[in-house]
């Protein structure tokens, strides 16, 4: 058999396997495309409204063309029974993405990457009882891989690393949708210089320039983009709207349960798999927009700043001046307005390489460059250009509060101080 999906990104995405198409038809899988992969950055870049369903295939994609060029140009390196398991692994490595997933997890203490392995290990759902008919263990098998366990160490890197499937899909897929050139790299020459190594992947030196775009563009990505001031103030106000309503829970159970009954497990504090994968982004945003009626002044607010984009402002600020956040805050109080709900600290911060470091409490697999004799160079020491940006985090931490508070002398004078920058326009 063989299904064809078309799509902006990659063209043509070809499907041979029963296996794989029956996953992307399960319950769990369908239920990506109700999940933004960038979740409030569409706010910032209208055009980003693509799913996690749409990343998925693309990275399956991406797996399949490298495993099938692995298993026709290099039979003694990489053996061709992997290929399965690490298109499943690929295909499902975001299962477990929640609405809103990472500012969701962030309040409810919910944890994507285990929900990932627990939607593919689990009896009861569709994923587990396809990927039961290869074998019994297989879904422990792609669970594993998932989880960084796996004992092959070139199917986990070529899900997992620091130049792996998920991010060469991303990259271009972000870049496409939003608009930014920042994540265009060249991805045909590196499907053709990587290679399978004993440790895992490696690319032939004629390539070194294309691996060296791809970390200059997520470099770039990252700043440009995933870091920008305003998709993180929708941020700090969806965690506030959502801090909100459980804190009215108690008081208020009769309101929720009819306004919003699905998640009531999550402000029980009782929640289990079914309850999870019954919340996506629409099912969210229809709760919001219940929420703009609500009798609570705050809640309402909230709601009705989220759903109609009234953005917060912002100041960067650096880890010595938390004594003048001190300062904001209760100038922001004074204003009368509750500072729990109406300011808050988002930090952003990246890694855009680096080098193998064992003893790091998360040490990376660093990136290694066949030469012509065989042997193995890691980048940075061969590109100048990743060796500046190797090691070396880069990010900020944001002060956000209500944009009335440029109004006020006082707020003003605070954030003219030396030690901030401007604050976001």
């Amino acid at each position: 058999m063989e299904k064809v999906f078309r799509e902006p990104v990659h063209d043509f995405i070809h499907v041979d396997n029963q296996i794989i198409y029956d996953l992307i038809n399960t319950a769990e899988f369908q239920r990506l495309r109700r999940i933004k992969q960038l979740g409030t950055t569409s706010a910032v870049f209208h055009g980003a409204e693509h799913s996690r369903f749409s990343h998925c295939m693309g990275v399956y994609h991406i797996a399949k063309t490298i495993t099938d060029h692995f298993s026709m140009n290099y039979p003694m390196e990489w053996d061709p029974d992997e290929n399965l398991v690490t298109q499943c692994a690929a295909l499902l490595h975001d299962v477990g993405h929640g609405a809103y997933s990472h500012t969701f997890e962030g309040l409810f203490e919910t944890d994507h990457e285990a929900v990932t392995r627990e939607i593919i290990t689990s009896p009861s759902t569709e994923v587990n009882a396809v990927l039961r008919r290869v074998a019994p263990d297989f879904p422990e098998k792609v669970a594993s891989v998932i989880a960084h366990e796996y004992p092959n160490p070139q199917v986990v890197q070529l899900i997992s690393s620091q130049i792996d499937a998920d991010r060469m899909d991303y990259l271009l897929r972000d870049s496409y949708y939003t608009g930014a050139v920042y994540g265009q790299y060249d991805l045909t020459r590196i499907l053709h210089v990587i290679r399978p190594v004993p440790n895992g992947i490696a690319f032939v030196i004629n390539g070194v320039h294309a691996v060296e775009d791809y970390i200059v563009s997520r470099y770039q990505m990252y700043q440009q983009v995933y870091f920008h001031p305003a998709s993180r103030s929708m941020e700090v106000i969806l965690k506030n709207l959502l801090a909100r309503a459980k804190d009215l829970y108690s008081s208020q159970t009769d309101y929720f349960k009819i306004t919003s009954a699905r998640l009531i497990p999550f402000f029980e504090q009782n929640n289990n798999l079914n309850d999870y994968l019954s919340l996506d982004d629409g099912v969210m945003n229809t709760y919001f927009q219940t929420w703009m009626t609500s009798e609570d002044a705050i809640l309402s607010d909230l709601a009705q700043a989220y759903m109609n984009r009234h953005l917060l402002k912002s100041v960067q600020f650096a880890k010595t001046d938390f004594d003048k956040l001190d300062q904001m805050r209760e100038l922001v109080e004074q204003a009368g307005f509750n500072v729990k709900y109406y300011t808050g600290i988002h930090s952003n911060f990246d890694l855009p390489y680096d080098f193998y470091r064992p003893t790091s409490d998360t040490p990376r697999t660093q990136i290694e460059i066949i030469q012509k004799d065989g042997t193995l160079y890691e980048l940075s020491e061969l590109s100048p250009l990743v060796a500046s940006l190797t090691g070396t985090i880069h990010g900020n931490r944001r002060f956000y509060f209500p944009k009335v508070m440029l109004e006020h002398e006082d707020f003003r004078a605070l954030i003219k101080n030396d030690s901030f920058l401007p604050a976001q326009k």
